[in-house]
């Protein structure tokens, strides 16, 4: 999702968004980029498709269905079904039923967009609700208890109209992976993931009147993180970290990595960080929630000081959960002792699938992990 062509895309029909006298806010569609970089896509539909243009939803031409439709680059705009179209985007609607792409299927329409590098790009444009659902869907086991998936669909609403208030000029708003949210496509009717869009519909937390990125993860490891040690620019809200024992059940509430000197050497090689055999890995501050801020590595040419989250990148988030760990060097590698998974802001997704547990309600799990924002409803 980190492709160049997103800079590129042209600008689209943007939502509206207006904020009220309360700060609330009516929201129309949401756009979600779905990929970029691509040369072809292949779009699947049971109904007569229709294809428009998307600035002005004309339509251009339409295929009879059921059937899937191929849409390649051109060299001077955009092939569909051996049509040269001298377009930079197309629109494509069905009357019933998704859309499918690959394995998933799409509710709403999905535009194809031509960038400047001859790339296409796809956008997923769909109504919040049904966002949502995929959303949850994608974020959460649908095992879990109701209200822990009712807060996963608050935070999952916030987070993307907060995205839609702030990209209301881009052709999408957020993309669907981790750099945003994951979304799964269209939830089927039945799961869980929609009971718990429709229960909490339009839900969504506020500081002082105003949606902001409610920022979450996997399992806090005991205590959440300050909003603003991790985050920064504007919207994000003074969320401090608190003391998180509804974790203790994640899977990943302990966990070891063992990483060999050289590997580790590599790693920090490849991210443009050199000081050749790596001899040892010292933290030098850790931040209130005891994840580690800064650390120093030593090595045969040099030290260097590194923050604990670029270290976390460079390693790779797989490898270090989290930023919550100690080190120590033995028999070559580097044992990392660790706790939880992800950045540690905001709601810890198993901290909420374990006050469910206890019998909480979603509007509690969210004050405890929002403390000092307010429930309530866009208008």
């Amino acid at each position: 999702m980190r492709g160049r062509s997103w800079a590129r895309l042209l600008g689209a029909l943007a939502a509206v968004l207006l904020a009220g006298p309360s700060g609330a806010q009516t929201t129309g569609p949401i756009r979600v980029g779905l990929g970029d970089g691509l040369r072809v896509i292949e779009v699947g539909a049971a109904d007569q498709i229709e294809m428009l243009d998307p600035r002005t939803r004309r339509s251009l031409f339409t295929l009879p269905g059921p059937r899937v439709v191929r849409i390649a680059v051109a060299p001077q705009g955009i092939d569909v079904e051996g049509r040269r179209l001298p377009v930079t985007a197309v629109r494509i609607e069905v009357k019933r039923g998704p859309l499918r792409v690959g394995s998933r299927d799409y509710p709403g329409a999905l535009e194809v967009w031509r960038s400047e590098d001859a790339a296409l790009s796809l956008v997923n444009e769909l109504g919040l609700e049904d966002y949502v659902a995929g959303t949850v869907r994608a974020e959460a086991s649908e095992k879990w208890p109701p209200e822990a998936l009712r807060s996963v669909a608050v935070v999952a609403r916030t987070y993307a109209v907060f995205q839609q208030i702030k990209n209301a000029a881009k052709a999408f708003h957020l993309v669907a992976g981790n750099q945003d949210q994951n979304f799964a496509g269209r939830a089927p009717e039945g799961s869980p993931a929609w009971e718990a869009a429709r229960a909490t519909a339009g839900q969504v937390l506020t500081w002082q009147g105003r949606v902001f990125p409610t920022f979450y993860h996997a399992d806090s490891g005991g205590f959440t993180e300050s909003a603003q040690t991790i985050f920064s620019g504007d919207g994000v809200a003074p969320i401090p970290g608190v003391r998180d024992e509804f974790s203790v059940d994640s899977p990943n509430y302990n966990w070891v990595a063992t990483v060999p000197l050289g590997v580790l050497a590599e790693r920090l090689r490849q991210g443009g960080v050199e000081v050749g055999d790596v001899r040892g890995v010292t933290v030098l501050e850790r931040t209130s929630s005891l994840r580690v801020a800064r650390l120093q590595i030593e090595g045969s040419r040099g030290a260097t000081t590194l923050k604990g989250t670029d270290f976390r990148r460079l390693l790779g988030y797989d490898v270090l959960r989290s930023t919550l760990w100690a080190a120590s060097v033995q028999d070559g590698a580097v044992r990392f002792e660790g706790r939880g998974w992800g950045h540690g802001v905001g709601l810890s997704q198993y901290g909420a699938k374990g006050m469910a547990e206890r019998g909480y309600a979603h509007a509690q799990i969210l004050a405890h992990y929002y403390p000092g924002s307010t429930l309530g409803l866009l208008k």
